[in-house]
């Protein structure tokens, strides 16, 4: 049971929403099959108590207690109640969403016969969409449908009138041109991390229908009008600034997956502008982790992401914004997934003494926490290493470049990660070990660090041969 989908599923969903799936699967609307209630039952009180279900015979015991086991019909139990676990989880979504519930109605509604009572419904799910605070392609293509319903009408009425036709018709290029415009951004952001070639159908007739009609004004086109410039033409700033704006001014007008989405974007544009040479990104990098942990749409289900935790104290160490970092470290805490809560938590704070010179007060933080993630391991351990060198703990830093070194041979970290680390460490001991008044093995040095392709540290490395004299 442990490894079914049943199981699986369960094991997400909160405490909240346990409680209203089982006044749905007892409702004898939706479920007729007693062994599902008595089935739900039981997997209900495991989840109270923590526990796995047990074996499958005591399973099938609770979900049909009068007769002998037959693993068929378990799993048919299994299979069945998995379904209309899935059927309320639709529901749920389906209810998040009023304007579909209105378009449902005016549609029975209609075809029933029942037109005035239609047109009741359909006039308030219009006034309600014009209310309603989303605004992404998927609002403007239902707010077409119940408009196409207006439409069904007003020819009955009206049938030579045009402005109905006119407005139902901008409406469809709106949702239409907004999706084709996130699938072309989201292409583009896919191929600069993953080789494509794949490019999305009639993209650049889309572009130019915009420009042409104006239509950018209106921030579901507007916003990935300018986001496609943006990732297109490293050459200019000002289609950054109007997508920054944009989305600053109207990103509460998206779902918050997409305006995550949207704000990681915008990230990921500035930090291919700073590994260009420009650090005047890095402000706003901070711009946007700023607005996006404000807004929570950096957060996934109230938890935030470890990864980007470590980047928001990057950047805001990069900008000197200590204060500020310190604040949010301690804040964020809670927000983390508990089982990297206490070492993201240590290795962040470590990182800001770090920055603030304070090495005695970073030792202890990186030598007491439990990094269970290897790839932050090496990150503190390279923190570390740093600290030593500072300090000129030499005897203390060589044991430790042995130690690091040791430790990714035995866990096998592949890839660019070795490749990384281990340069890290060869550099670190050629820093160490060269000889001060030696200015061409210092310029040698320099120059291997500068073109390295893989070396994480190369600005510390670099500054730390600069002060040597080269």
């Amino acid at each position: 049971m442990k490894n079914s989908k049943l199981w699986e599923l369960l094991s997400v969903l909160p405490p909240s929403f346990i409680k209203d799936a089982g006044r749905w699967i007892q409702s004898p609307f939706y479920n007729r099959k007693d062994q599902l209630i008595r089935l739900w039952e039981y997997l209900e009180q495991c989840l109270k108590k923590a526990q796995l279900p047990e074996t499958h015979e005591q399973i099938f015991s609770a979900a049909f207690p009068q007769e002998d086991f037959d693993i068929n019909k378990l799993r048919l139990a299994t299979s069945d109640l998995y379904k209309l676990l899935l059927e309320f989880v639709a529901y749920q979504e389906w209810q998040k969403e009023p304007l579909s519930s209105y378009l449902y109605q005016v549609r029975f509604l209609r075809k029933a016969g029942l037109n005035k009572l239609a047109q009741q419904q359909l006039k308030q799910g219009l006034q309600l969409s014009e209310r309603h605070q989303i605004r992404n392609a998927d609002y403007f293509r239902l707010r077409y449908e119940m408009m196409a319903e207006r439409y069904t009408f007003d020819t009955r009425s009206r049938p030579t009138e045009n402005t109905p036709l006119r407005l139902l018709s901008a409406t469809a290029d709106i949702a239409l041109l907004s999706a084709k415009l996130r699938q072309a951004c989201l292409a583009i952001s896919h191929q600069s991390v993953y080789s494509s070639d794949y490019q999305p159908g009639f993209t650049e007739e889309a572009i130019r229908y915009i420009a042409d009609n104006g239509l950018e004004s209106e921030p579901a086109i507007g916003l990935y009008y300018y986001c496609y410039f943006m990732m297109q033409d490293h050459s200019t700033d000002s289609y950054f600034q109007e997508f920054k704006k944009l989305l600053f001014q109207h990103g509460a007008s998206f779902p918050e997956a997409e305006t995550r989405e949207l704000h990681l974007m915008g990230i990921n544009y500035c930090i291919q502008q700073v590994n260009q040479g420009d650090e005047s990104y890095f402000d706003a990098i901070m711009d946007f982790y700023k607005k996006g942990i404000l807004g929570g749409y950096l957060l996934e289900n109230g938890v935030l992401s470890r990864f980007t935790y470590y980047n928001i104290v990057a950047a805001g160490l990069r900008t000197g914004q200590y204060n500020w970092v310190k604040q949010f470290i301690h804040d964020y805490r809670v927000k983390l997934d508990r089982y990297y809560r206490e070492s993201s938590f240590s290795f962040c704070l470590a990182r800001l003494e770090y920055a603030q010179q304070k090495y005695e007060d970073a030792l202890p933080l990186l030598q007491k926490a439990n990094y269970r993630d290897p790839l932050l391991n090496l990150s503190a351990k390279t923190l570390l290493l740093k600290i030593y060198y500072e300090t000129d703990e030499y005897e203390l830093l060589h044991a430790h470049l042995d130690a690091m070194q040791n430790y990714i041979r035995r866990k096998r970290v592949i890839g660019y990660h070795k490749t990384n680390y281990l340069n890290i460490i060869r550099y670190t001991r050629k820093l160490v070990a060269v000889n001060h008044y030696d200015k061409k093995a210092l310029e040698k040095f320099y120059t291997q660090i500068e073109t390295e392709e893989v070396l994480t540290e190369r600005r510390w490395l670099l500054g730390r041969f600069r002060g040597l004299g080269v």
